[in-house]
C-alpha cells in the first residue's frame, strides 16, 4: 500500500472519544481530524487538558489524529505540540460587508503574530480553500501562505471545493505543492434550488461520492502520487441528503457512502506493487461497498 494514511473529519459522530474511536476503526480509517469546537468532546476551552487524553484513547483503537478543526490561538497551538497533532486547519472567512483584500490582509497579520509560537512547535496551521464566503481559490491560498515557512503556514488542498471553483487538479497542485501540508477528499455538485419558471436561477452545493462529483480524484491523486505526496489524504465525511442538509451520523446512507468513498480512496492512493501482485479491491467481501444508495 502506500505510504499516505487516510483520516476521517470525525465531526459526524459527535460521541464519547471511545465510542467514536471504535467506530471509525471498525470502518477502516488510519485516524481522524478531530473538531475542536463547542459541543464536542475536546473543546477550546479545555483543548490543553483534553487533547492529550484523546490522542491516549484513539492510539488505544490503533488510530492518530493527523490534524485537528479548532481555533489558532497559542493554548490550541500548545496543545497540538505537547500532544504530537501536526496540523490545526481552519478556513479565512470573509465577514458580511467585510472587503475580500482587507481580510486577507488581516490573517496574514494575525499569522505574523503566532509566528513565534508556530516556529519550531512542530505544529503548522492549514489553510483550506472553501468556496463560499471564504478564500476559495487555490490562489488565493497560495497569496497568504506564501509568506510563511511552509512548516509554520501550510495549504489544506480541498479537491471537492476545487471541483466547485472549476479548477484544473494539475494547476491546483502545482499552485500549492511547495506548501502543501494536507489534502481533504469530497466531492459535489452544483444543484438548482429555485424552480425553473423563475427567470433567475439559483444554485446550492450537493455533496455527494467521490466518483461522481465535479471533481477527478483520479486527476487529484495521480498528479499527487506523481510529486511522490506522502501526507495525509483526509476523508470529510460529508455528504448531502438534499441541498443545504447533510447526513448525520445516525444514517446508515452516510456509513455506506463513506465505506465506498474509502475503498475508492485507497484503490487510487495504493502503492503500484500492491496492485501488481494482484490484490484484491479493498472493498472485496464488504456488501455495502458499491452498492447504489438514494442521497
Amino acid at each position: 500500500m502506500s505510504d499516505n494514511r487516510i483520516t476521517v473529519f470525525s465531526k459526524p459522530w459527535n460521541l464519547p472519544l471511545a465510542e467514536m474511536a471504535a467506530a471509525v476503526k471498525k470502518l477502516g480509517f488510519d485516524g481522524v481530524e478531530l473538531p475542536v469546537r463547542p459541543g464536542f468532546a475536546v473543546t477550546p476551552e479545555n483543548v490543553e487538558r483534553d487533547l492529550p487524553q484523546a490522542v491516549r484513547i484513539l492510539g488505544e483503537h490503533g488510530l492518530v489524529i493527523g490534524s485537528v478543526a479548532g481555533p489558532t490561538d497559542e493554548p490550541t497551538i500548545a496543545a497540538c505540540a505537547a500532544a504530537g497533532v501536526p496540523i490545526i486547519r481552519v478556513l479565512v472567512k470573509v465577514p458580511e460587508g467585510g472587503r475580500y483584500m482587507a481580510t486577507m490582509h488581516d490573517a496574514i497579520r494575525e499569522y505574523e503574530t503566532l509566528l513565534p509560537v508556530l516556529e519550531g512547535s512542530g505544529v503548522t496551521i492549514g489553510i483550506q480553500n472553501h468556496c463560499y464566503r471564504e478564500v476559495s481559490s487555490v490562489m488565493g491560498i497560495r497569496y497568504l501562505v506564501e509568506k510563511f515557512p511552509a512548516s509554520a503556514v501550510g495549504a489544506v488542498l480541498d479537491v471537492g471545493h476545487c471541483g466547485l471553483a472549476g479548477e484544473f487538479a494539475d494547476l491546483a497542485v502545482d499552485i500549492l505543492w511547495d506548501h502543501l501540508c494536507l489534502v481533504n477528499l469530497k466531492n459535489a455538485v452544483w444543484r438548482r434550488t429555485n424552480d425553473e419558471t423563475e427567470p433567475t436561477p439559483e444554485f446550492g452545493c450537493f455533496w455527494t461520492l467521490g466518483k461522481d462529483g465535479m471533481a477527478s480524484w483520479e486527476k487529484f491523486i495521480s498528479e499527487l502520487k506523481k510529486r511522490n505526496y506522502t501526507g495525509d489524504y483526509c476523508l470529510t465525511a460529508e455528504y448531502s441528503a438534499k441541498v443545504g442538509e447533510d447526513l448525520t451520523g445516525e444514517s446508515e446512507t452516510l456509513i455506506q457512502m463513506i465505506t465506498e468513498d474509502l475503498s475508492h480512496a485507497r484503490s487510487l492512493t495504493a502503492g503500484e506493487a500492491w496492485r501488481f501482485l494482484g490484490n484484491p479491491s479493498p472493498s472485496a467481501g464488504n456488501p455495502t461497498v458499491g452498492s447504489s444508495c438514494d442521497c
